[in-house]
């Protein structure tokens, strides 16, 4: 027999196992048997009365035993002589679009242009501790693509473009614990997602599929008009029944390579601000209301979205990839720029919280560039924005920064506080880092939400500069019914780099529907 509640629980109750186990069999009214099985299914915590609870659904397995938690299975069919399918990438859609042609009998041939997890540690520490910046081999390229190495979050809005339950089941049966699949804003970590991304990879060449490391593509090969392979910087020559560019938001040199071949690219909105840091005990206390001590609830989040005018003209002000517990990271794909990023541990134990703080970016913003970029403007503005972020810092990854007050009242920090970004800060005036439109609906933003969270507009709090990669700032077309190019048949645009995806969890199902497309369109 099976009995489901939703409870409101106490957070002491809800997140310590035993006390909620012994909890939910009296609540079942089975207290006094060891033959009883309690699952939770779902958990999030409700903040918004003076006492902090916690929603969850359960379900007690009655004189039966449970049925699994997931049915999916790594159980994938030997493709080493199938047709073969061009992946350019190795991140989430890359991946995700991998795993899916296995099931479906089709060999997936990956091309990475940076390194494996294991081996991408190396220059990830080389950016922090030497500010050396290997353009394929950062915090944004190589094995997992950006989210790898910068948190981890599984939040999507995507879930009427494909099963989201499918990505996490499909994440659980590598590695990832089954919490995955109950908490309402699913983390895996940035210390537990590389292992998890090692074991698909060993899934896609135990299968037969091809990955292939420090491989970056520099030519994409059409014949009579169809995509049928790419050339690699080595002059290799990939060839397949179709190619997926699944190249993430900064493969800038891909962008380039469409516009030189004039492959219709166009631009596309994006968000552009800075990385914002709190203590997390601060944050803890504004949203828990809990002092110094948020005992055993999870670090707290916050979202916070608002309009802004600059000149007349109202736009977003809005966080993007809050970190609790986090880190800041320094996320740029070139010298002589200057990117931050966030990232959490699994455990979200740091002592910092910090969360992107961005304005919408439109053609207002870039237009002036048109002329001589064309459909690279937005691009190129983004880019213009970095390398001044770079030159304010000093030339080194040192991020130019400011205290939270002093920028909204235009004096420039005497100091800077303790940081979590390990390459270090340089106080500067951030009004002549950043674009006058974004700083001033920045200053307006953070008025606006000091009202909104009471205490979170504080010189306790400092801004770094500059989170400019929310998005791509490109998009490259593709038909609604066949989804590749609207020029080039078999090449299929795909994930955040292509402008269709926003994240992890919604470039995976991207990526796997992408996937059934080629299956079906070009596999006999």
């Amino acid at each position: 027999m099976k009995k489901e509640f939703n409870l409101n629980l106490a957070p002491e109750v809800a997140y310590d196992e035993a006390i909620f186990n012994s909890f939910v069999k009296k609540k079942a009214g089975v207290s006094d048997r060891d033959d009883v099985h309690v699952r939770m299914t779902r958990r999030s915590i409700d903040a918004r009365k003076k006492k902090v609870r916690v929603n969850v659904a359960v379900e007690v397995f009655i004189d039966e035993q449970p049925s699994n938690a997931i049915t999916y299975r790594r159980d994938y069919p030997n493709v080493s002589n199938a047709e073969k399918v061009i992946i350019v990438g190795a991140g989430p859609a890359g991946l995700f679009a991998a795993l899916r042609f296995l099931e479906l009998g089709v060999k997936p041939v990956i091309l990475e242009r940076g390194k494996d997890v294991q081996a991408r540690r190396r220059d990830l520490a080389a950016i922090n501790k030497d500010h050396i910046v290997n353009p394929d081999s950062n915090y944004c390229f190589g094995e997992g693509g950006a989210g790898t190495y910068s948190d981890g979050k599984l939040y999507t809005r995507s879930k009427k473009r494909g099963d989201f339950r499918r990505i996490l089941e499909i994440l659980v049966a590598h590695g990832g614990r089954e919490e995955l699949l109950v908490d309402a804003h699913p983390h895996i970590g940035t210390n537990k997602l590389p292992k998890l991304i090692a074991e698909i990879r060993q899934s896609i060449l135990d299968a037969g599929g091809e990955i292939h490391f420090d491989t970056r593509v520099t030519d994409v090969k059409i014949k009579s008009g169809h995509a049928n392979g790419v050339e690699t910087q080595n002059g290799v020559l990939f060839e397949g029944k179709a190619v997926m560019l699944a190249t993430g938001h900064s493969a800038r040199d891909i962008f380039e390579l469409l516009n030189r071949k004039q492959i219709l690219i166009e631009n596309k909105p994006f968000a552009l601000g800075v990385r914002i840091e709190h203590a997390q005990s601060l944050i803890d206390d504004i949203q828990y209301k809990c002092g110094t001590d948020r005992g055993i609830l999870p670090a707290a989040a916050y979202s916070l979205v608002s309009q802004a005018a600059f000149k007349g003209e109202k736009k977003g002000v809005f966080s993007f990839c809050m970190c609790p517990g986090g880190f800041i990271v320094p996320a740029a794909t070139a010298p002589g720029e200057i990117v931050v990023n966030g990232m959490s541990p699994s455990r979200r134990d740091s002592r910092f919280a910090n969360s992107g703080m961005v304005v919408a970016i439109g053609e207002d913003d870039y237009g002036h560039l048109i002329p001589e970029y064309g459909a690279l403007a937005a691009m190129e503005y983004q880019r213009q924005v970095e390398q001044a972020a770079f030159l304010a810092g000093g030339g080194t990854q040192a991020a130019p920064a400011q205290r939270m007050m002093d920028f909204v009242k235009g004096r420039v920090s005497t100091n800077l506080l303790e940081t979590s970004y390990q390459p270090g800060l340089q106080s500067v005036d951030m009004k002549n880092v950043l674009p006058d439109p974004v700083a001033h609906r920045l200053r307006h933003g953070f008025k606006i939400f000091g009202k909104t969270m009471k205490g979170y507009l504080t010189n306790d709090a400092q801004i770094l500069g500059v989170e400019s990669r929310t998005s791509s700032p490109v998009r490259i077309p593709r038909d609604k019914e066949t989804l590749e190019h609207p020029q080039i048949t078999g090449l299929f645009p795909c994930g955040e780099g292509a402008g269709y995806a926003g994240g992890i969890a919604s470039a995976a199902i991207d990526g796997e529907r992408i996937a059934e497309r080629i299956a079906a369109m070009y596999i006999k």
